[in-house]
């Protein structure tokens, strides 16, 4: 591993736990057992650490919770899959992500505070949503959803319980309750096929 990437994993590691605005560069520098001669080679500041932090976190969710998405065809299926990618392979992934998801950990430290890193933020959000939305839309054309079935609804509500469940379980740490709230959502999603 370069020392560009280390201090990236472990810049990772530190927002995930600390948050972006409480983490200092001399903890960064700590974790990655550098100096700042070290860190200020490859970053001119924290804030293009932090788009390199955010580029490799995203890098990170898609081989997590993409795994096994493209070998599957039934878009329905696709999002099932998501969902389970997401509580098995992503929100477990405590190496990374001590502090839990830190999309939206980010999401909820920056909107007021930097503006412009929020909206780097919230842009990977709302690619979430809009591919929830592609692949539900996919299924209703393919007629298998129920006809009174608002795909733009049910998108708010797995974006909106994907986001409780890495909160819940963030916060609690407790693999059942996470069990729980991805088996409703799966659920969810087979009661909306005819």
């Amino acid at each position: 591993m370069t020392l560009k990437d280390k201090i990236i994993t472990e810049a990772l590691r530190q927002f995930s736990t600390k948050g972006f605005m409480s983490t200092s560069t001399a903890d960064i520098i700590e974790a990655a057992g550098t100096s700042k001669g070290g860190l200020y080679n490859h970053f001119d500041n924290k804030e293009q650490l932090f788009y390199e932090v955010l580029d490799r976190a995203k890098l990170i969710w898609r081989e997590r919770n993409l795994v096994g998405v493209h070998d599957t065809a039934r878009p329905l299926d696709k999002i099932k899959k998501i969902l389970e990618n997401y509580r098995d392979n992503y929100l477990a992934d405590s190496t990374n992500f001590p502090g839990g998801c830190i999309f939206i950990n980010f999401a909820i430290e920056l909107n007021d505070q930097q503006p412009a890193l929020a909206e780097a933020v919230n842009d990977g959000l709302v690619k979430l949503k809009k591919m929830l939305k592609r692949l539900l839309d996919e299924e209703y054309a393919s007629g298998t959803l129920r006809d009174d079935v608002d795909t733009r609804n049910v998108v708010e509500l797995l974006y909106s319980g994907l986001l409780g469940a890495c909160v819940a379980f963030t916060s609690e740490k407790s693999e059942e309750g996470l069990n729980v709230t991805i088996n409703s959502l799966i659920e969810y999603l087979d009661q909306l096929c005819k």
